[in-house]
């Protein structure tokens, strides 16, 4: 099954996607993990990327459609996929169908996730990572049990240098700009599954994810 996770930055696309792959059995693949590898590794790639994602903006499509046409082809991910990050522009959508055909796949579910921006911003400054596990945590809505520690592996937890209140401004203009026209696109191919995330309506990223199970099962 191909899953893809469809949201502005904050909307819980990684907290949701992570409970579906363990449900699911099928691997999680954020292109964000796969840019930041580069980027602390400074290879050529790494360092334009940066050049983008630290100004809030996306990197080019030339660029993410080699990185992730190169994961498709990995053995853990034939028999299905959890895109987080990706395809982030209709022309991504099109190579990645095109990218699909080819095997005689495709997209079968698109997760589009939605919150208001007041509590995106709320979200994401008080977000914290696990450069270890990748656990993600909140100071807020999910924070550790030790403060500035990873529950999980016990690792001294980080903030990511763009997980800031401008930036993530930024990247939510960037959104709506350049991504959110995908909602158009995978409405009209009858795949789309819509969903709130808002803890105004005690709707978080579990109680989606939950949902977002129970229309799988019962065959959408």
């Amino acid at each position: 099954m191909i899953i893809i996770m469809l949201g502005a930055p904050g909307t819980g696309k990684g907290t949701i996607a992570g409970i579906l792959t363990k449900e699911l059995g099928i691997p999680q693949v954020s292109t964000g993990d796969i840019f930041r590898k580069h980027i602390k590794e400074q290879t050529e790639l790494g360092k334009l990327a940066e050049k983008y994602i630290s100004n809030g903006k996306l990197v080019p499509d030339d660029v993410t459609i080699g990185l992730v046409e190169n994961r498709l082809k990995e053995p853990d991910v034939q028999n299905g996929i959890i895109l987080d990050g990706f395809p982030r522009t209709v022309k991504q959508a099109e190579e990645l169908d095109k990218m699909l055909e080819k095997d005689g796949k495709q997209v079968d579910l698109v997760v589009n996730l939605t919150t208001p921006e007041d509590e995106i911003i709320e979200r994401i400054v008080n977000r914290r990572i696990c450069p270890n596990c990748k656990a993600v945590y909140n100071l807020i809505l999910n924070p550790p049990k030790q403060e500035g520690i990873c529950d999980k592996c016990g690792e001294k937890l980080v903030q990511r240098k763009d997980d800031n209140k401008e930036t993530v401004k930024q990247r939510f203009n960037s959104y709506i700009e350049q991504t959110s026209p995908l909602v158009d696109y995978y409405n009209k191919k009858g795949n789309l599954y819509s969903a709130v995330v808002s803890k105004s309506i005690n709707k978080l990223g579990k109680d989606v994810a939950e949902d977002v199970l129970k229309y799988i099962k019962e065959g959408k």
